[in-house]
């Protein structure tokens, strides 16, 4: 099946929970469609560079998957519905890259500079 790596973006307002809830709703959503949610990153609250919906803030979401097209095109219909799901990106990748995500990793080595201090 293809690989394809999702970024989205929920309303601020959210709690962390009710985020990662959603990260889950859809991964349930592409299993009932014949597909799988390899790996998720909840990579918390981030300022954007522009207002989306009168909101300066987001909870921001990265998804692996692995699936049919069908099952993928039904995840982003149902996520351009859903009330606080503000953006989605989806691209088809070739291959996962093993370990955490870049955004991770950056997050990884602000922490360990602060403990070195």
């Amino acid at each position: 099946m293809p690989l394809y790596e999702h970024v989205m973006i929920a309303r601020q307002d959210l709690s962390n929970t009710q985020a990662e809830g959603l990260i889950e709703h859809f991964g349930t959503v592409l299993a009932d469609n014949g597909g799988k949610l390899l790996e998720n990153e909840y990579w918390g609250v981030k300022t954007m560079a522009y207002k989306i919906n009168k909101n300066r803030k987001g909870h921001y979401a990265f998804m692996r998957t692995d699936a049919p097209a069908p099952a993928v095109q039904e995840m982003e219909r149902l996520m351009r519905l859903h009330d606080d799901v503000m953006r989605v990106l989806t691209i088809k990748v070739d291959a996962h890259e093993e370990g955490p995500s870049i955004q991770m990793q950056k997050r990884d080595d602000r922490d360990g500079r602060r403990e070195r201090r």
